[in-house]
């Protein structure tokens, strides 16, 4: 198996500027939504994706998970270092969602993830949130105390608990998934998923058409729920057998970790 895979980043409708990162390619997908203000939370970002995007072409050995945890704590310590440089860039970090695979042999992916952004698998009609989001929120709904659906429009909803932040440990989830051939999987920033619903996204990513009309489809959604953060999306469809002439193993990067 290999992935087929495409990215977007949109700055949205109410922010100046790109926070988010990306990155796309044959071994890795991954999305980090950079925070604090003042250009370091574009910096934070960029420099997660940086650590993620030396993945690329290395191949993914049966010990994906500690690769995995390996590029977090590498992505870590090189946000510790940018604070040490500039000290005004104290409380920068990044959310990283990071998708390594499929793992040589196995039908998995290798999924490492640490604040508010997502990952998805589509199988079939079924949508299925692999990640569990890092957030305030979050835990008042592991706890019962308020629904899914009042979550969504919780003053507090943008409180992370954890983020990739300089500091140690990184403790970020890290677990593998199986896939299979026919499965799309989507990473993207919390511009899609704080303004879009499950069913939304189910229904897009399941609507038919080129893997690159999805992904801007996808934004659009963002966009017409009033896009008010950045806008995210790595998107990718698990394919059999060995890589065709269609088939495009560039890798990608936008938003912040746009080449200038």
């Amino acid at each position: 198996m290999h992935l087929r895979y495409v990215a977007r980043s949109d700055v949205g409708l109410g922010r100046e500027g790109n926070e988010d990162s990306a990155v796309a390619g044959p071994d890795v997908l991954a999305v980090a939504d950079g925070m604090g203000g003042h250009a370091a939370g574009e910096i934070a970002s960029q420099a997660a994706v940086a650590e993620f995007s030396r993945a690329v072409g290395a191949g993914v050995p049966a010990p994906a998970l500690e690769q995995l945890a390996d590029l977090f704590t590498h992505a870590n310590n090189r946000i510790r270092r940018l604070v040490a440089e500039s000290p005004e860039r104290e409380g920068m970090g990044t959310t990283a969602t990071v998708i390594l695979g499929p793992v040589t042999g196995n039908g998995q992916v290798a999924l490492g993830h640490i604040g508010d952004s997502r990952a998805y698998l589509l199988r079939g009609d079924t949508l299925t949130q692999l990640t569990r989001d890092h957030t305030f929120v979050q835990t008042l709904v592991d706890d019962e105390q308020i629904t899914p659906a009042e979550a969504r429009v919780h003053p507090a909803r943008s409180v992370v608990t954890k983020v990739l932040q300089g500091e140690n440990p990184t403790e970020p989830d890290l677990e593998f998934v199986h896939v299979e051939p026919g499965d799309r999987i989507l990473v993207c920033s919390d511009g899609l998923t704080d303004v879009a619903t499950d069913d939304d996204i189910r229904d897009v990513l399941g609507g038919g058409g080129a893997l690159d009309e999805v992904a801007d489809r996808l934004v659009q959604l963002a966009l017409a729920g009033g896009g008010p953060d950045n806008i995210t999306i790595v998107l990718a469809d698990v394919v059999s057998g060995d890589r065709g002439p269609g088939d495009e193993a560039a890798t990608y990067l936008v938003g912040a970790a746009t080449p200038a």
